[in-house]
């Protein structure tokens, strides 16, 4: 256990950081997931920029990798241009 005061407040904010990534990463893997089901190509394209730019958010943060936001924008982009 923290013995001082600056580390148990690191370790408070730590904690909500951690749950709030958390959050964050899970709402746009469904939201990934929700375009990848869709089948209609305008509504794919409505729903294209939010996702991008959730992806982005994430990189930013470091929450994902920026190669892996990369990735994934590309494979969304060609998905919903094939539909």
């Amino acid at each position: 256990m923290a013995n001082h005061k600056s580390a148990l407040k690191r370790i408070r904010s730590n904690e909500s950081k951690r749950l709030r990534n958390k959050y964050q990463h899970k709402t746009t893997r469904n939201a990934v997931r929700d375009l990848r089901a869709v089948e209609d190509k305008t509504e794919a394209e409505s729903k294209l920029g939010s996702v991008i730019s959730m992806i982005d958010k994430l990189a930013k943060n470091n929450i994902i990798h920026k190669n892996k936001a990369s990735n994934l924008k590309s494979k969304l982009t060609k998905h919903v241009a094939a539909i």
